[in-house]
Formats: structure tokens, sequence, C-alpha cells
């Protein structure tokens, strides 16, 4: 009885034995590598850059006022359209006291010139029935009383522009401040009741209003210095406009910067293109926009993935499929590339497949 015991106990250990080796065995074995293909494709490769920057009008103009004041009253507010000449603003004038005694005193030596000429002239128009004086002489005092006329006339007017910003012959009011051009108002900064400076020689003034033409839009951003020398201008570019997402806007470029500028450490050159505008989608000033420029374009290419090739210093290269799963190195001849994929000029048809990498 020991003895079969010790016969099954043997038997068990041997049976372990031998299985665990196949185990091994069979786990040593490495299964066949099976490579994947790629085969060669027709398609548009499209070599471009992009130029990152921001949509603005054309023409974009600041309305500033010719006196100083403050704002009684505003008739328009942003986003508003508006046609040249249109009153934008009213202000409430705030002269120099200094300035408005001086023309007062002015006025006032005027009037007391103009008393006293006038006495002169009907004193003298008597001596000129008793023959007394000269034609001559008489003529002379009165365009000297005419033009004391026009003294008292200027005088008042000076006084009035100080006071209410308008002369009596003048329909012009230098404080109602109107629109320069056609346009939408891009902005209002200061609201009704703030102080205004007036425009002069030594200061630009206080902007009431920003217009612009939005119907004259271009795009505005800046292209690396490696890719500047392959742009021209009448170039197309594809504006991807960051609020309008999937709804690119076309362009044509007309400007290119001949000096570049640096930005982050790298220097940029700036660009200009007029945009083409989609009358269904409104573009506003100052979006952010990225603009793809077409280098250069191949239609209808055999193109393989870039990541295929095997470049070396002899050349480039792909392994061709000659048998399931034997592949052969051949050198084929590229062309355009757009970082993916790559135009493949000779050495490969396109029913050919070749080992993915």
């Amino acid at each position: 009885m020991k003895r079969v015991i010790k016969i099954l106990i043997l038997g068990v250990i041997a049976l372990v034995f031998i299985g665990t080796f196949v185990f091994l065995y069979r786990k040593s074995q490495t299964p066949p590598v099976v490579f994947k293909l790629d085969t060669p494709v027709r398609m548009t490769i499209v070599k471009k850059t992009v130029a990152t920057g921001k949509v603005i009008p054309r023409r974009e103009i600041e309305v500033k006022a010719q006196v100083s004041g403050v704002v009684e009253k505003l008739y328009v507010v942003a986003g508003q359209t508006i046609k040249k000449g249109a009153i934008i603003a009213r202000i409430a004038l705030r002269p120099n006291m200094l300035n408005v005694s001086s023309a007062e005193a002015q006025l006032l030596a005027a009037r007391i010139s103009l008393r006293n000429q006038a006495a002169d002239l009907e004193r003298n128009k008597k001596l000129l029935a008793q023959h007394v004086i000269s034609e001559s002489a008489f003529n002379q005092l009165a365009t000297n009383y005419q033009l004391q006329e026009e003294a008292v006339a200027s005088a008042e007017n000076t006084l009035l522009l100080l006071r209410t910003g308008a002369t009596r012959s003048s329909d012009k009011v230098s404080n109602m401040i109107p629109a320069t051009i056609d346009g939408t108002v891009l902005d209002v900064p200061n609201k009704e009741g703030a102080f205004i400076l007036e425009t002069s020689t030594f200061q630009s003034g206080t902007t009431l209003a920003t217009l612009a033409d939005m119907n004259d839009m271009i795009f505005e951003g800046l292209v690396d210095e490696s890719e500047v020398g392959k742009l021209e201008q009448g170039m197309e570019l594809i504006l991807n406009v960051g609020a309008l997402q999937g709804k690119p806007f076309k362009a044509t470029l007309e400007y290119i910067s001949p000096k570049g500028v640096i930005d982050q450490g790298t220097i940029k050159f700036t660009i200009r293109a007029a945009v083409k505008l989609d009358e269904e989608l409104f573009l506003r000033s100052n979006y952010s926009a990225n603009a793809d420029i077409v280098l250069d374009k191949r239609e209808d290419a055999l193109a393989v993935n870039e990541g295929n090739l095997i470049i070396e210093e002899k050349g480039t290269f792909v392994e061709v499929e000659t048998a399931p799963q034997k592949f052969e190195k051949r050198a084929i001849k590229t062309g355009l590339s757009d970082g993916i994929n790559i135009e493949v000029i000779a050495g490969l048809k396109p029913e050919e497949k070749i080992k993915h990498r």
C-alpha cells in the first residue's frame, strides 16, 4: 500500500513538472508580428501658414470737441448707425472768465468808439453841406465809421462764441458736435455731465464718440519671418473667427509690412487683408481671428502619410508589400507636404500597399 501511494505521489509531481515545462515553453514562443498596411490615396494637399490677429474696421475715428465744457446731452448710443453730420452731443460751455471779461471790455470799448465816430460823422455832414470840408475828407470819416461798426459786430460775435458757442450770422454751432463720417458708433466713453476739454495745438481733446465703417473690415495680424518671404499681395486667406466657430470668412492679402516687430522673442511682420463680408453674419470690431494663408496647393495628388517614410541621406524610402507580410524597401520621389500627408511624385503606384510605421 505504501508503495502504491509513493508511486502516485511521484506521478503527480512528474505531471506538475511536465505541465509547468509545457506552459513556460509556450509562453516563451513569440507570436508572429502582423504589420498594418497603408494604401496611397488621391487627395488635395495644401501647404499653409497661420497668422494670428484681429478683425478691425478700415476706418475708425474719434470725434472730439472743439470747445471745453460739460456734456449736456448725448444723442447717440453705442451700436447705433448714423450719417455724416448727425449731432452726437451738445456741450454746455464753461468759458474761461478771464477771456469773457476781456471780450466784454473789448466790446464796450468798440461801442464807445462807435458812438464817438457817429457823432463826428453827423457833425461833418453839416460841414460838408456848408462846403467847409471836402467830400474826400467826409468819405474817409464815413469809412472809419463803417470799419468801427464791423469792429463792434466782431466783438459781439467773440463774446457770443465764448458764452453760447455760436454767432448771429453763422448757422454752425460749436457746442453741437457732429459726426464726421457715415458709420456705426463703437463707443461713447463720456456720459452726460462729464467735463470735456477742447482740441487745441497742445492737446488732442476729449473723445466724445468712436465711429467706424463696419461695411469695410480688414484683418490685421502677424506672420513669422520664416514665412513672410513666401507671401504676395493678392493671396487668398481663410479667416477663422474665434467667436464664430465653423463659419470662416475669405480675405485678400493687400499689405505686408516692410519692417518686422519683436513678438515674444521672435521677429514677426504685420499683414493686412480685406475681408469679404457675409450678409448673414455680423463682424464686430476687434474680434480675434486666425488666418490660414495658402502658400501652395496640389489637387488630386497621390499621397501617403508622412510618418510612413524612411528618410536617409541617400533619399526617401517606403517599404512596399510584395507578398503577404513581405516587404521591400523602395526609393520614392516626394513633393508638397502639409505636415501630415506628402505628395508622391514617382516610385509608388496607387494600388500598392506600404508598411504602416
